[in-house]
């Protein structure tokens, strides 16, 4: 360790020590954490616990029919607190989503009925849990309640009433916000009164009540981290703009929970990959390591891409990601433990996955971003890569690049999964956990992201969704239904030969991925579980233990 990093460390060190002043010292604890995910979808739980797992840490999940899923995102709140307490004995740490444990689910959070004296009796069940263990420390994460920008970016994820109403309430909304940071002109003073009149007073009386109450709670969980119950707390912002609901509610949380600091409260924007990222904290934490982490961008606007789903550049959401999660951001690649590269467009938009233009001919920003990528590996470093020229899925031109430069197996991390902020979020955690195992087990985490961001979404998916009305039974890209076994067996079959096609189960300990098979648990297209059958097994006697 050099001499910066072990004075950096120290200096968390004596942090902690004052901070959490009576604990078991964590060299000396049995490497044991609990999580409790936002719901049950496969990246959120089980991709995210085995990640830990494979470090060689016990990770205690609860029962999974706990948690919120698609067709029950209520979940069970009242159940799961008291699973937590009851097994809170057991741990050394906790990554808790108070998503699931005051509203059931992310999705939930979204479309919730409750009352705010119903959600503050929940949030206080964090106050129970410090209780049961006051050694235990507590990280939890929680969303401000997301603003999608239009009706179609909602899905049916949000209230029913978004989806006819969803694209003025986010106009309307992001007015208000800009008339708070920067005032209206006439004309936009104008549009802000016809998108009131254009949206039922109910409908958006009844947004701004369920937003009241997650706000509110939101404001109780920075309350109990003030109080010391509390360990560390994270706020994600998903599906975001740089004038919106949520940028609004972010900077008031932001002030309200100010004179926590950075060691004790951060926000970000993304909220799916702050599980992984949190649980990366606690590792890093019982290694008694601080991962240095430098970063670099695809020439052209790069870091200051501002990118779907989101109100802030990506650099800036890196900055915090590589703190959220434990490590210090540094400008020299020498003392990096990890070299992150961010693989942005020239010209800093985001597309989708699914675009016609996601081919697998690299133009000459990816080529010379290959090359960048190339060069650090041969240097030795360890290198990840984020991956948000595309949401929702990865760069196909950059995937060709890099099997082409022969450097998918000499990668230490990478994600290109979900919104750009997801990606980066989830591939530094990746990146950062890589030190703390071999090669096989990086390849390992490398191989899942390879088989579900680049081969099923950027591909398979769009195959399978042209082909769903030939098969037999009724069902949609949103809602598979009777259609839901013919299609897992098309896009298995399909993987397993784009699996040949690049010989991923040819890498050092691989083999397996060969008998990779796709599944939709929440029978939609959107996202999909990679499944090896060699393992199934295992998984399921773990969760039964649980």
């Amino acid at each position: 360790m050099s001499f910066l990093k072990k004075t950096a460390a120290a200096c968390l060190t004596l942090v902690c020590v004052f901070c959490m002043a009576g604990n078991t010292a964590w060299a000396h604890l049995n490497k044991t954490i609990l999580f409790v995910p936002h719901d049950n979808r496969p990246i959120s739980f089980k991709q995210t616990a085995d990640n830990i797992r494979d470090l060689g840490y016990e990770v205690l999940t609860p029962p999974e029919e706990l948690l919120g899923n698609r067709e029950k995102p209520q979940g069970n709140p009242e159940g799961l607190a008291d699973w937590v307490v009851a097994n809170a004995k057991k741990a050394d740490a906790a990554v808790i989503s108070a998503d699931s444990m005051v509203y059931g689910s992310l999705v939930a959070s979204r479309k919730h009925d409750l009352s705010v004296e119903t959600a503050q009796q929940r949030v206080n069940n964090f106050s129970r849990i410090h209780a049961a263990n006051p050694n235990l420390k507590l990280y939890v994460f929680a969303s401000i309640m997301r603003t999608p920008q239009t009706s179609e970016a909602s899905g049916s994820e949000d209230a029913s009433y978004y989806a006819k109403y969803g694209t003025d309430i986010a106009r309307y909304t992001a007015l208000t916000d800009k008339k708070a940071q920067d005032g209206l002109n006439r004309a936009e003073r104008r549009q802000m009164k016809e998108y009131e009149a254009n949206i039922p007073p109910e409908a958006l009386q009844d947004w701004l009540g369920r937003r009241n109450t997650n706000f509110t709670t939101n404001k109780k969980l920075i309350e109990l981290a003030k109080k010391g119950d509390i360990t560390y707390l994270a706020l994600g912002c998903d599906d975001n703009a740089k004038y919106s609901q949520t940028n609004m509610e972010r900077r008031e949380l932001d002030a309200f929970a100010a004179s926590l600091g950075s060691l004790r409260y951060q926000s970000v924007a993304g909220i799916d990959e702050i599980g992984f990222v949190l649980l990366t904290r606690c590792v890093n934490n019982m290694q008694g390591d601080i991962p240095f982490v430098s970063v670099h961008y695809a020439d052209g606007t790069g870091a200051d891409t501002i990118p779907a789903y989101s109100n802030e550049p990506i650099k800036n959401s890196i900055k915090t990601h590589i703190k959220m999660a434990g490590g210090l951001p540094v400008t020299s690649d020498k003392r990096a433990d990890l070299v992150f590269m961010v693989n942005t467009n020239f010209d800093g938009t985001t597309g989708a996955a699914n675009d016609l233009n996601n081919t697998y001919t690299p133009n000459e920003n990816v080529t010379a971003f290959v090359q960048k990528v190339d060069k650090a590996v041969n240097e030795g470093k360890k290198v990840g890569v984020g991956d948000i020229t595309f949401g929702n899925g990865a760069d196909n031109s950059l995937m060709i690049s890099l099997y082409n430069a022969k450097l998918l197996d000499k990668l230490n991390a990478y994600s290109g999964w979900n919104t750009p902020t997801n990606s980066t979020g989830y591939a530094l955690a990746m990146g950062m956990c890589s030190n703390y195992t071999d090669r096989e087990g990086i390849l390992k985490m490398l191989e899942v992201r390879y088989l579900d961001d680049w081969l099923y979404q950027a591909n398979i998916r769009q195959i399978v969704a042209n082909r769903l009305n030939s098969m037999p039974g009724e069902g949609d890209y949103g809602n598979t239904k009777t259609r839901t076994v013919p299609a897992q067996e098309l896009a298995t079959k399909l993987l397993r030969e784009k699996i040949a096609q690049y010989g991923l189960a040819d890498f050092a300990g691989q083999e397996y991925v060969k008998d990779a098979q796709i599944q939709f648990p929440w029978e939609r297209m959107f996202e999909a579980d990679i499944v090896f059958p060699a393992e199934e097994t295992d998984i399921q006697v773990g969760q039964k233990e649980n």
